[in-house]
């Protein structure tokens, strides 16, 4: 009890007041902010426990995230619009149209990347079509990625498949065959299976 009492003396007490004690008439130990009885004596104190003061504590920045990553998520969608997947097309020269979107709409310092049978083919471009020339006979595999400044691809198109038909050297001369000025200028008629001339010898008599 009394030292509840002092407890609750040296909290409502100042700071830094000096505390007197006593025992008074009945017996019971008296606290005070200045001597009361003849008898009061002040209370050692223990000394006062002495804190620094806290420094502030500098909010330390979160990393912001790439614009870049943050432009990634924004898009939706890539897709191949032209050729139609699976599609047949007969073309004698092996050209080939591909036209691509996206949505939402290119971001600035963005491209669009052809990939033909899994390999990049030419440069990135910032619009969605791409003309291809030559093309082999067979299956061809038609994808089409964004990429960022430095080529880092963002999102990239399901793959879809193109069959190219074209006419082989032999159907070609069949249905146009070659003549003496063709060859060495069409490919069909290459400058080795040009027939060799004959030339007519004059008859010498021997004596």
């Amino acid at each position: 009890m009394r030292l509840a009492f002092l407890g609750l003396a040296l909290v409502s007490l100042p700071l830094y007041a000096q505390i007197y004690t006593h025992v008074d008439a009945e017996g019971n130990r008296v606290f005070s902010g200045r001597p009361l009885h003849e008898h009061s004596q002040p209370v050692a104190l223990p000394p006062i426990n002495r804190l620094p003061p806290a420094l502030p504590v500098e909010a330390q920045p979160r990393p912001a995230a790439p614009s870049e990553y943050s432009q990634a998520q924004t898009y939706q969608i890539v897709r191949i619009l032209h050729p139609a997947a699976d599609a047949t097309y007969r073309d004698g020269a092996g050209d080939l149209s591909v036209l691509a979107s996206s949505e939402p709409a290119l971001h600035p310092g963005h491209a669009y990347q052809l990939l033909l049978d899994g390999q990049p083919l030419g440069s990135a471009a910032s619009q969605p079509r791409f003309q291809l020339h030559n093309l082999d006979r067979g299956s061809h595999r038609l994808a089409v990625e964004i990429v960022d400044a430095i080529g880092t691809s963002l999102i990239r198109s399901a793959e879809q498949t193109v069959h190219i038909h074209r006419p082989s050297l032999a159907q070609k001369r069949r249905v146009r065959p070659c003549q003496r000025d063709d060859y060495g200028r069409r490919l069909e008629c290459p400058m080795r299976d040009k027939p060799v001339e004959k030339r007519d010898i004059p008859y010498v008599p021997f004596f």
